[in-house]
């Protein structure tokens, strides 16, 4: 039996199904992969990082994904972060499948090669990480695939380095303020640079 929802002073209940709107973990990023002999580009904003060495990352890519399939085949991908002058490219790759339409040529995005994986970066984003799957025993349960960090590529000299974070209906927060508290983090002082 379900036990009925006390309130409590100054908040408000909120549904227990909506919980990613609350910690969405970081910026909404582009996943490219290659199908065969094409790049494939998706937009993701269920990730997170698992561990800083091996530099390892949890994201989820389900098979309603035209991407999971390449995914899957290749054990390779790149996670490209778009900036916020990309938001509405970001969001219409996400509403169109790779499987209907060369999402690189609809968007104008730069297909640049990567070094360590067949999959592209995209020349637009501010930064182009190429991964690896390390670990997919969660992927057939929960869609979670575990990637590893080969090879990150950063453009120093775009201008816009604004990120979005999704807030799960439609919205967007922009990364904005930057606050450095790097002489108060003594426990971490191997993670700055």
């Amino acid at each position: 039996m379900a036990r009925k929802a006390k309130s409590v002073p100054g908040f408000d209940a909120f549904p227990a199904d909506k919980a990613y709107r609350l910690l969405e973990a970081g910026p909404i990023v582009l996943v490219t992969t290659v199908d065969g002999d094409r790049p494939n580009v998706m937009t993701m904003g269920f990730h997170m990082v698992v561990q800083h060495a091996p530099p390892l990352i949890g994201c989820v890519i389900g098979p309603w994904d035209h991407s999971h399939a390449a995914l899957t085949a290749t054990g390779e991908c790149v996670i490209a972060i778009p900036t916020v002058d990309m938001a509405a490219t970001m969001v219409d790759i996400g509403n169109c499948s790779g499987g209907e339409v060369d999402k690189f040529k609809r968007f104008g995005l730069t297909v640049l090669p990567a070094q360590s994986v067949t999959a592209p970066l995209i020349g637009e984003c501010l930064a182009n990480l190429e991964c690896r799957v390390a670990d997919d025993a969660l992927a057939g349960k929960y869609n979670l695939f575990i990637l590893e960090v080969v090879r990150i590529w950063i453009n120093r000299d775009r201008k816009e380095r604004r990120t979005l974070h999704h807030n799960g209906d439609g919205t967007f927060t922009v990364d904005g303020r930057v606050i450095d508290l790097r002489e108060r983090m003594v426990l971490w002082k191997q993670f700055q640079d």
